[in-house]
Protein backbone atom coordinates (compact mmCIF):
# COMPACT_ATOMS: atom_id res chain seq x y z
CA UNK A 1 0.00 0.00 0.00
CA UNK A 2 3.00 2.45 0.13
CA UNK A 3 2.59 3.42 -3.64
CA UNK A 4 -1.10 4.53 -2.47
CA UNK A 5 0.35 6.84 -0.34
CA UNK A 6 2.97 8.28 -2.07
CA UNK A 7 0.63 8.57 -4.78
CA UNK A 8 -1.72 10.68 -2.78
CA UNK A 9 1.08 12.36 -0.59
CA UNK A 10 0.37 15.88 -2.60
CA UNK A 11 -3.08 16.21 -0.96
CA UNK A 12 -3.07 14.06 2.22
CA UNK A 13 0.14 15.52 4.49
CA UNK A 14 -0.94 15.47 7.70
CA UNK A 15 -1.86 12.85 10.06
CA UNK A 16 -5.24 13.61 10.72
CA UNK A 17 -5.86 13.65 6.96
CA UNK A 18 -3.82 9.89 6.92
CA UNK A 19 -6.07 8.74 9.74
CA UNK A 20 -9.32 10.12 8.12
CA UNK A 21 -8.71 8.26 4.76
CA UNK A 22 -7.49 5.16 6.84
CA UNK A 23 -11.02 5.64 8.32
CA UNK A 24 -12.93 5.47 5.16
CA UNK A 25 -10.82 3.23 3.46
CA UNK A 26 -10.97 0.46 6.74
CA UNK A 27 -14.92 1.25 6.92
CA UNK A 28 -15.17 0.51 2.38
CA UNK A 29 -13.72 -3.19 2.85
CA UNK A 30 -15.65 -3.84 6.08
CA UNK A 31 -18.65 -2.66 3.84
CA UNK A 32 -18.11 -4.96 0.65
CA UNK A 33 -16.79 -1.96 -1.33
CA UNK A 34 -14.97 -3.67 -3.95
CA UNK A 35 -15.05 -1.22 -7.06
CA UNK A 36 -11.97 0.84 -6.93
CA UNK A 37 -14.65 3.72 -8.64
CA UNK A 38 -16.23 3.70 -6.01
CA UNK A 39 -13.79 3.75 -3.18
CA UNK A 40 -11.70 6.91 -5.35
CA UNK A 41 -15.33 8.34 -5.51
CA UNK A 42 -16.00 7.81 -1.59
CA UNK A 43 -12.72 9.44 -1.06
CA UNK A 44 -13.12 12.12 -3.44
CA UNK A 45 -16.64 12.92 -1.83
CA UNK A 46 -15.14 13.07 1.75
CA UNK A 47 -12.33 15.38 0.68
CA UNK A 48 -14.49 17.57 -0.66
CA UNK A 49 -17.20 17.72 2.22
CA UNK A 50 -15.03 18.46 4.49
CA UNK A 51 -12.81 21.12 2.72
CA UNK A 52 -9.35 18.40 2.71
CA UNK A 53 -9.47 17.22 6.35
CA UNK A 54 -11.11 14.18 5.88
CA UNK A 55 -12.00 14.02 9.46
CA UNK A 56 -16.15 14.88 10.21
CA UNK A 57 -17.28 18.37 10.29
CA UNK A 58 -20.28 20.02 11.70
CA UNK A 59 -22.17 22.80 8.63
CA UNK A 60 -21.18 25.99 9.55
CA UNK A 61 -24.63 28.67 9.59
CA UNK A 62 -22.35 31.44 11.24
CA UNK A 63 -23.12 34.10 8.21
CA UNK A 64 -21.38 37.37 8.56
CA UNK A 65 -23.79 39.12 5.82
CA UNK A 66 -26.76 39.42 4.65
CA UNK A 67 -26.08 39.31 0.95
CA UNK A 68 -24.61 35.89 1.58
CA UNK A 69 -27.06 34.28 2.83
CA UNK A 70 -29.02 35.68 0.05
CA UNK A 71 -26.67 34.04 -2.41
CA UNK A 72 -27.36 30.55 -0.60
CA UNK A 73 -30.78 30.74 0.14
CA UNK A 74 -32.41 33.19 -2.46
CA UNK A 75 -35.55 32.34 -2.08
CA UNK A 76 -35.43 32.59 1.46
CA UNK A 77 -33.92 35.77 1.75
CA UNK A 78 -35.04 38.11 -0.91
CA UNK A 79 -34.30 41.09 0.26
CA UNK A 80 -31.03 42.65 2.73
CA UNK A 81 -33.95 43.50 5.16
CA UNK A 82 -35.46 39.47 5.40
CA UNK A 83 -32.29 38.34 5.22
CA UNK A 84 -30.64 40.63 8.29
CA UNK A 85 -31.77 39.32 11.49
CA UNK A 86 -29.91 36.01 10.84
CA UNK A 87 -26.77 37.40 10.26
CA UNK A 88 -24.26 35.76 13.13
CA UNK A 89 -27.05 33.82 14.12
CA UNK A 90 -26.56 30.42 13.58
CA UNK A 91 -29.36 28.34 15.42
CA UNK A 92 -31.76 31.33 14.71
CA UNK A 93 -30.89 30.42 10.79
CA UNK A 94 -30.97 26.94 11.04
CA UNK A 95 -34.45 26.65 12.28
CA UNK A 96 -35.69 28.93 10.00
CA UNK A 97 -34.06 27.29 7.00
CA UNK A 98 -34.53 23.74 7.52
CA UNK A 99 -37.48 24.09 9.41
CA UNK A 100 -40.67 21.46 8.54
CA UNK A 101 -37.87 19.90 6.25
CA UNK A 102 -36.56 16.32 6.29
CA UNK A 103 -38.76 15.48 8.38
CA UNK A 104 -37.74 18.59 11.19
CA UNK A 105 -41.12 19.34 13.11
CA UNK A 106 -42.32 22.44 12.51
CA UNK A 107 -41.58 25.18 15.93
CA UNK A 108 -39.07 22.66 17.44
CA UNK A 109 -35.22 22.95 17.37
CA UNK A 110 -34.70 20.26 14.93
CA UNK A 111 -33.18 22.60 12.30
CA UNK A 112 -30.64 23.26 14.24
CA UNK A 113 -30.65 19.83 16.03
CA UNK A 114 -29.73 17.96 13.12
CA UNK A 115 -28.09 20.13 10.92
CA UNK A 116 -25.71 19.15 8.28
CA UNK A 117 -22.80 16.91 10.42
CA UNK A 118 -20.51 14.25 9.60
CA UNK A 119 -18.06 13.22 6.64
CA UNK A 120 -20.62 13.66 4.05
CA UNK A 121 -22.84 16.12 6.12
CA UNK A 122 -26.25 13.91 7.29
CA UNK A 123 -29.05 16.88 7.89
CA UNK A 124 -32.75 16.81 8.94
CA UNK A 125 -34.48 14.55 11.56
CA UNK A 126 -35.69 11.55 9.34
CA UNK A 127 -31.93 11.12 7.83
CA UNK A 128 -30.23 10.84 10.99
CA UNK A 129 -33.51 8.23 12.11
CA UNK A 130 -33.09 6.62 9.02
CA UNK A 131 -29.12 6.30 9.32
CA UNK A 132 -29.42 5.32 12.98
CA UNK A 133 -31.81 2.44 12.29
CA UNK A 134 -29.56 1.06 9.64
CA UNK A 135 -26.71 1.37 12.33
CA UNK A 136 -28.71 0.01 15.04
CA UNK A 137 -27.70 3.36 17.25
CA UNK A 138 -30.03 6.09 18.43
CA UNK A 139 -28.70 9.12 16.59
CA UNK A 140 -31.98 11.23 16.74
CA UNK A 141 -31.39 10.85 20.60
CA UNK A 142 -27.79 11.74 20.42
CA UNK A 143 -26.52 13.47 16.65
CA UNK A 144 -23.86 14.05 17.76
CA UNK A 145 -22.61 10.74 17.52
CA UNK A 146 -22.85 11.85 13.45
CA UNK A 147 -19.66 13.58 14.13
CA UNK A 148 -17.99 10.19 15.72
CA UNK A 149 -15.28 9.14 13.27
CA UNK A 150 -15.98 5.66 12.91
CA UNK A 151 -19.56 6.31 12.68
CA UNK A 152 -19.33 9.30 10.04
CA UNK A 153 -17.20 6.76 8.07
CA UNK A 154 -20.23 4.29 8.14
CA UNK A 155 -22.66 6.87 7.33
CA UNK A 156 -21.07 7.88 4.55
CA UNK A 157 -19.81 4.60 3.01
CA UNK A 158 -23.18 2.51 3.77
CA UNK A 159 -24.78 5.99 2.95
CA UNK A 160 -23.39 6.08 -0.58
CA UNK A 161 -23.57 2.33 -1.16
CA UNK A 162 -27.11 2.01 -0.33
CA UNK A 163 -28.56 5.59 -1.48
CA UNK A 164 -29.89 7.30 1.71
CA UNK A 165 -28.28 10.87 0.79
CA UNK A 166 -30.57 11.00 -2.75
CA UNK A 167 -31.86 8.11 -3.67
CA UNK A 168 -29.45 8.13 -6.10
CA UNK A 169 -26.14 5.14 -5.24
CA UNK A 170 -22.75 4.40 -5.95
CA UNK A 171 -23.70 1.14 -8.66
CA UNK A 172 -26.11 3.46 -10.33
CA UNK A 173 -23.25 5.06 -12.02
CA UNK A 174 -21.08 1.94 -13.12
CA UNK A 175 -20.45 2.10 -16.74
CA UNK A 176 -19.20 -0.79 -19.00
CA UNK A 177 -16.19 1.68 -20.23
CA UNK A 178 -15.59 2.63 -16.44
CA UNK A 179 -17.76 4.94 -14.21
CA UNK A 180 -19.33 8.35 -14.43
CA UNK A 181 -17.64 10.45 -12.17
CA UNK A 182 -19.55 13.43 -12.88
CA UNK A 183 -23.19 12.23 -12.63
CA UNK A 184 -22.43 10.38 -9.05
CA UNK A 185 -22.15 13.78 -7.66
CA UNK A 186 -26.26 13.22 -7.42
CA UNK A 187 -25.24 10.63 -4.85
CA UNK A 188 -24.46 13.65 -2.21
CA UNK A 189 -26.30 16.74 -3.49
CA UNK A 190 -27.15 17.36 -7.06
CA UNK A 191 -24.53 18.40 -9.44
CA UNK A 192 -22.80 20.93 -7.08
CA UNK A 193 -19.15 21.20 -7.62
CA UNK A 194 -19.50 17.81 -9.87
CA UNK A 195 -16.34 18.12 -12.00
CA UNK A 196 -14.05 18.94 -9.25
CA UNK A 197 -14.84 16.19 -7.52
CA UNK A 198 -14.66 13.99 -10.63
CA UNK A 199 -10.93 15.23 -11.18
CA UNK A 200 -10.42 14.30 -6.94
CA UNK A 201 -12.27 10.84 -7.79
CA UNK A 202 -9.89 10.62 -10.93
CA UNK A 203 -7.10 11.36 -8.61
CA UNK A 204 -7.78 8.76 -5.69
CA UNK A 205 -8.18 6.25 -8.78
CA UNK A 206 -4.95 6.59 -9.93
CA UNK A 207 -3.42 5.93 -6.34
CA UNK A 208 -6.02 2.54 -5.91
CA UNK A 209 -4.58 1.29 -9.11
CA UNK A 210 -1.03 1.67 -7.38
CA UNK A 211 -2.26 -0.06 -4.36
CA UNK A 212 -1.60 -4.06 -5.22
CA UNK A 213 -4.21 -5.45 -3.64
CA UNK A 214 -6.70 -8.08 -4.83
CA UNK A 215 -9.51 -6.28 -4.08
CA UNK A 216 -8.95 -3.95 -6.45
Amino acid sequence: MNQFWQHIAPKIRTSSQVDGVKRIVDSALIHAIGSKYHLAYILASVYHETGGKMQPTVENLNYTSAERLMQVWPSRFPTIASALPYVRQPQKLANYVYGSRNGNRPGTDDGWLYRGMGDIQLTGRRNYELAGEKLGIDLVGNPDKALEPSVSADITVRGMRDSWFTGKKLADYDREDGYDYYNARRIVNGLDRAMDIAELAAFFERAIIQWKSEKF
